[in-house]
């Protein structure tokens, strides 16, 4: 599929079952064909393969994917946090035939170990970090930490859930919202990208935070959707002329 549109890749991934938007999958498609030959993107957390798909069907030859997921039935998904060990073999099998589907195993190197054990082996820095795995508070500070660290001047991170996971915004705030590295760019929806360019002076750390924090109003709303959602109650946004949200919202 290499040197496909993104709206043959998007048709591709429509029946891949993964949580993300086509704004989202747009994104990383873009980040994706940005690289060169000789860079290097990693993925933390790929599940059934949508979101590496898309990164590796936009990606130019010369240009490696790395797909992190251990596969192992813990953090498999939305309040899917352990217990999953027969659905994880059947999402190892299903994540390795869409791939051979879409015609781009042999552009991905998938690594099947938990995130904080596969540093050993990726080597080299980072064009494009895609971080969508474990979503509680301490993993995703290490994953935006450490894998970030690996991230070169420049690269692009992308993270999935910001502002509206509470583990993951947590550790947006802790690690990136006052930050001296990562410049935010934007988000589709729940999906922020960051470059690793942020000139670390007062004025630009100052905005690069405001930027950030202005997101909180929406992050508090999705709080109170899942809320609703949890509690049964989410029919009660009809009443503002909207669907009914599902899990995950």
């Amino acid at each position: 599929m290499t040197g496909t549109s993104f709206d043959e890749v998007l048709a591709e991934v429509a029946d891949v079952d993964g949580w993300m938007s086509p704004d989202q999958a747009k994104a990383l498609f873009d980040a994706s064909s940005g690289c060169r030959a000789g860079d290097q993107i990693v993925e933390i957390g790929s599940f059934r393969g949508r979101s590496t798909i898309v990164l590796a069907a936009a990606a130019r030859e010369g240009v490696g994917v790395v797909a992190i997921d251990p596969h192992a039935g813990n953090d498999r998904g939305p309040q899917e946090i352990d217990g999953f060990v027969e659905e994880a073999a059947g999402d190892h099998a299903i994540f390795t035939a869409n791939l051979a589907k879409a015609g781009v195993t042999g552009r991905v190197t998938h690594i099947r170990a938990m995130s904080n054990e596969a540093h050993p082996l990726v080597h080299g820095d980072i064009a494009v970090l895609y971080i969508d795995g474990a979503h509680r508070y301490a993993p995703a500070l290490q994953d935006i930490t450490e894998w970030g660290a690996r991230v070169r001047a420049g690269g692009t991170l992308l993270i999935h859930d910001s502002f509206s996971s509470v583990g993951v915004t947590g550790a947006i705030a802790r690690n990136l919202m006052f930050g001296k590295r990562f410049r935010y760019v934007g988000r589709a929806q729940s999906m922020t990208m960051y470059h690793a360019d942020l000139d670390g002076s007062a004025r630009s750390r100052a905005l690069n935070s405001l930027r950030q924090i202005v997101q909180l109003p929406w992050f508090v709303k999705n709080l109170l959707v899942k809320v609703l959602i949890t509690v049964k109650l989410g029919k009660l946004w009809r009443l503002a002329g909207r669907p009914e949200p599902e899990w995950p919202y």
